[in-house]
């Protein structure tokens, strides 16, 4: 695995729809498979969301892949394709099919949460267990503009104006974490990066349905994770998990933002560590 400035790079998986992602793919290709899919917003990557995550997977004998969406990181971002949900979802379908995995752990936050949660419903047989960090796909549209963190995203993305490192820093501790400290230059210096080669065309485009009526339909075990000071997506996503998900455990964290994943990583690794075990 080489380095490509702040970031590693990893594997490509030519998809069959034609788009190339890129990919970590780390620890033994025997073992169990634990993918780890991230979220949206200024640029985003899988290591970046998932840096001090899946290293501790992989230390406990799991096969780790990281996968950089469609239009973030380094896969693909075509500028003249609609990113539904489906075409997130095709995409890492297709990213595991050329990785050989037939069946997986799915972990996800926010976008990566609703796209994992539109890959366990499309390819039940493909998906053992679901790790959801207050997923998408689960309020209407309203309800997320009426969030002060989302309503901060849309007018850094809207405004024309270049995005800098001061605002994008901005963005993280007011928008995305309880606690600014995790804002760090690091975190800062990874999204830059990544800006630099995105394109608008996917915040632009990226259209996420209500999955709350199809929660039902799920059959695999689900432990989930809700930040208390969450200002990105609306608190009703709680309740739409615990009343149609038949197989959950919801763990609600007081002193947490968006990012459980990275504010509270320690509790996370060994929460999901124990799930993946023992479900």
């Amino acid at each position: 695995m080489g380095m490509i400035g702040h970031l590693p790079e990893g594997r490509y998986a030519q998809c069959a729809n034609g788009y190339r992602m890129h990919y970590l793919d780390e620890g033994d290709p025997a073992a169990e498979v634990v993918v780890f899919l991230h979220g949206s917003g200024p640029g985003a990557s899988g290591h970046s969301n998932f840096k001090g995550n899946y290293p501790h997977l992989v230390a406990a004998g799991y096969r780790c892949i990281v996968p950089d969406l469609v239009g973030y990181g380094f896969s693909d971002k075509p500028d003249d394709v609609d990113h539904l949900l489906a075409f997130f979802v095709e995409c890492v379908r297709q990213t595991l099919d050329c990785a050989g995995v037939q069946r997986c752990t799915l972990v996800g936050n926010s976008l990566g949460g609703a796209v994992a949660l539109g890959l366990a419903l499309e390819c039940p047989q493909r998906v053992d267990k679901l790790v959801l960090m207050a997923p998408g796909g689960l309020s209407e549209l309203h309800e997320y503009q009426q969030m002060p963190g989302m309503q901060k995203v849309f007018k850094v993305f809207g405004s024309g104006e270049p995005v800098t490192a001061e605002v994008m820093k901005d963005l993280f501790a007011t928008g995305l974490m309880h606690d600014p400290r995790f804002a760090t230059d690091e975190l800062v210096a990874e999204r830059m990066q990544i800006m630099q080669i995105m394109n608008g065309h996917v915040m632009a485009t990226m259209q996420v349905p209500v999955l709350t009526p199809r929660l039902p339909e799920l059959e695999c075990p689900v432990l989930g994770f809700w930040g208390l000071e969450e200002k990105m997506m609306p608190e009703n996503g709680i309740m739409a998990l615990a009343r149609n998900v038949c197989h959950l455990r919801l763990i609600l964290v007081s002193e947490c933002g968006h990012w459980v994943m990275v504010e509270h990583e320690d509790m996370f690794n060994r929460a999901c560590l124990d799930f993946i075990r023992n479900g």
